[in-house]
């Protein structure tokens, strides 16, 4: 046997193969003698089938990447068509002291949240003595016109967990998502957002809403519950 090359490394032989590609092609018959660790156990297999073995994995990656990307598809066609009810619901309550309360009906019906409540301020003088028109603090407020995204987390004591009951079952809310409610004014040419209401949603869970979760669906809601509940405002 002749000794190894001197000065030859590992990484010089795997640059030749690499920048040879026809190497194999004019030495065909050293493919059929190179033997190699099985991965799921100690014995050896030629390098067609390690090819192979790594091919059937790879292509076995992709279905689970495939599948996990249908399933996604199919959650994101389902919420669409959540939330397309939904607005539906909003648009065709005709009279304008019944949209938060089918506004917040629907949510938790639609959407299986456990609880749901809303108040407004700056309402008309014939809604005033409506629930949803019911005092809140100068903190809610100042707290509702900070929020550039809705808020998610755990239950710290919010005077908004306050507008919820139960939830269907027992169990107070834990977890709260708070979604500012805004119109836009125009002031001296320009329009600027106004805060006139929050809108909560609990959870005993108290991982349904955390700090980490996207809040791009949350604030879509909030838009559209601005919109349906904007009629309620003193002009």
């Amino acid at each position: 046997m002749s000794e190894p090359t001197q000065g030859i490394t590992e990484q010089d032989i795997a640059d030749f193969l690499a920048n040879t590609p026809g190497f194999f092609e004019r030495h065909a018959e050293l493919l059929a003698t190179i033997q190699l660790t099985h991965p799921q156990g100690h014995r050896a297999v030629s390098l067609q089938e390690r090819q192979a073995e790594m091919l059937r994995a790879r292509i076995k990656g992709l279905e689970l990447k495939i599948m996990e990307m249908i399933r996604h598809g199919q959650e994101n066609v389902g919420i669409a068509d959540r939330l397309h009810l939904w607005t539906v619901a909003l648009m065709r309550t005709a009279a304008a002291a019944d949209v938060p309360r089918v506004l917040t009906r629907e949510l938790r019906h639609q959407f299986l949240i456990p609880q749901a409540g809303l108040r407004l301020w700056g309402v008309a003088a014939q809604h005033a003595e409506a629930e949803f028109a019911q005092a809140v603090s100068a903190d809610v407020k100042s707290f509702a016109a900070s929020l550039t995204q809705p808020y998610c987390g755990i239950n710290s004591g919010f005077e908004a967990a306050r507008w919820l009951g139960e939830a269907e079952g027992g169990g107070t809310a834990t977890s709260l998502a708070l979604i500012p409610l805004t119109r836009e004014l125009e002031r001296d040419g320009a329009r600027e957002p106004q805060s006139f209401g929050l809108l909560v949603l609990g959870s005993p869970d108290p991982t349904r809403y955390t700090a980490e979760m996207g809040t791009e669906f949350l604030a879509r809601i909030g838009d559209i519950a601005s919109a349906a509940l904007a009629r309620l405002l003193d002009a």
